[in-house]
Parts: C-alpha cells; sequence; structure tokens
C-alpha cells in the first residue's frame, strides 16, 4: 500500500511537471534549446580558432549567451501561453495562486536552465578546460535568474510575449552599452567573477564579486514578488 502511495504520488508529480513545462514552453523549447547549442558550439570553436586561452573566465563567457538565450523564451512568453492556452481564467480561481502556480512554474523553469547549463559545463570540461562543473554552473545562474525574473516582472505589466521580448532587448543592448562605465562595479550583469583585472587584486575583485551576486539575488527576488504581485490583478489580464 506504502509503495503504491509513493508511486501513485511520483506520477502525480512528474504529470505536473510535464504539464506545466508543456504550458510554459508551448512546444518551442527544443528550438531554443538546439540553437543555445548551436550557438555555444560556434562561439567555443571561432574562440579556440582565434586563440583564446580554454580557461574558466573563457568558459564563463561562451556559457553566459547560450544561457540567456534559454531562459528568454519561457520566461517572456510564459504569460502570454497561459492567455492562449486558455489557462489563466481557471488560475486565478485557485486559492494563493501566485504561490501555488507561477512561483512552482518559476522555480522549474530555473531548475531545469540549471541542469541544462550543468550539462554544457560538462562539456566544456571534456573538451575546453578541467573547470568546476557545479561552481561554473552556480556562477552563469546568477545573471540567469536576474534577467529572467525581470522578464516574468515585465511580462506581468506589459502581458504581451512580443512586447516584453522589445522590452528586454532594448534593456539588454543598454546593458552591453554601459559595460564599460559598469565592467569592474557591482553593478555590472555580465560580471565574469573569473576574470581578475590586472590591476586590481584578488582580494578585492573578491568582494566586489561577492557584492554583485548579492545585487542580482536581490533584484531577481524584488523581480519576482512585484510581478507575483501584479498576477492578483485579475482584472488586468482577463
Amino acid at each position: 500500500m506504502e509503495k503504491r502511495k509513493i508511486k501513485n504520488t511520483t506520477n502525480l508529480i512528474a504529470s505536473m511537471i510535464k504539464y506545466n513545462f508543456r504550458i510554459i514552453f508551448a512546444g518551442r523549447f527544443i528550438w531554443f534549446l538546439l540553437a543555445a547549442l548551436a550557438f555555444y558550439i560556434f562561439i567555443a570553436i571561432m574562440g579556440v580558432i582565434n586563440g583564446a586561452t580554454p580557461d574558466e573566465e573563457f568558459v564563463y563567457g561562451i556559457l553566459l549567451f547560450p544561457a540567456i538565450l534559454l531562459i528568454f523564451y519561457p520566461m517572456t512568453f510564459g504569460i502570454q501561453n497561459d492567455v492562449d492556452a486558455g489557462i489563466l481564467e481557471i488560475l486565478f480561481g485557485i486559492p494563493d495562486y501566485r504561490y501555488k502556480v507561477w512561483l512552482v512554474r518559476l522555480v522549474l523553469v530555473f531548475v531545469l536552465i540549471a541542469l541544462i547549463l550543468y550539462g554544457f559545463s560538462l562539456l566544456s570540461y571534456v573538451f575546453l578546460a578541467p573547470i568546476n562543473r557545479v561552481e561554473m554552473t552556480g556562477q552563469i545562474m546568477f545573471p540567469v535568474l536576474f534577467l529572467g525574473s525581470m522578464a516574468f516582472m515585465f511580462s506581468t505589466i506589459i502581458k504581451n510575449g512580443n512586447g516584453t521580448a522589445v522590452v528586454m532587448v532594448i534593456l539588454g543592448v543598454l546593458a552591453l552599452f554601459l559595460q564599460n562605465v559598469t565592467e569592474r562595479t557591482m553593478w555590472n550583469i555580465f560580471l565574469n567573477p573569473f576574470n581578475v583585472p590586472r590591476n586590481m587584486s584578488e582580494v578585492v575583485w573578491e568582494g566586489i564579486a561577492l557584492k554583485n551576486r548579492i545585487f542580482l539575488t536581490t533584484g531577481a527576488v524584488v523581480f519576482i514578488l512585484y510581478g507575483l504581485f501584479n498576477l492578483q490583478k485579475r482584472e488586468k489580464f482577463i
């Protein structure tokens, strides 16, 4: 009896995860995964051909933008996919909607992205450099968490996937444009913790990197809470 109960619970959880992924990604995630993998392989090959040293700094750089590509679709189009699937009205009828549905979905998406990035890190370990796969995955997840949460927040404000995508692209270009100003500061969203500036001590750089990670984590939490708060305003979505 106990084994059957555990099996039923496991099957229920697995079905819930599959269902949520089907709604979130709308059957298109495989294309983003393939694009991210192709992008990763292309950057890695070009970097090696151009004489880049395959170390932790290099691996972080080639993994960052494929990671952003992976998180882009589910966070920008998640709300619109709910609307298109006709499920948003049903979800608003669930008590504590924000905690029981979308918060679970956010966790599922970030966990899935982390697992995929670990796979990419493993490829880097095998073909490029003997990196710490867990540390590399964890470090990349900080900007992914920040940008993904920001996209989720804007999707609850704009309520349109294409509109959210445009806003995120504009903000991304702006962040890249300002990178020369923020490059060695805690405010750099794309800060590479493995890239220690030549004229700066490693201890000082580690302090800046730590503050940067705290900034990204705090920002992500604020974005998620604001997005969940917006989802309580039923009349704006139905």
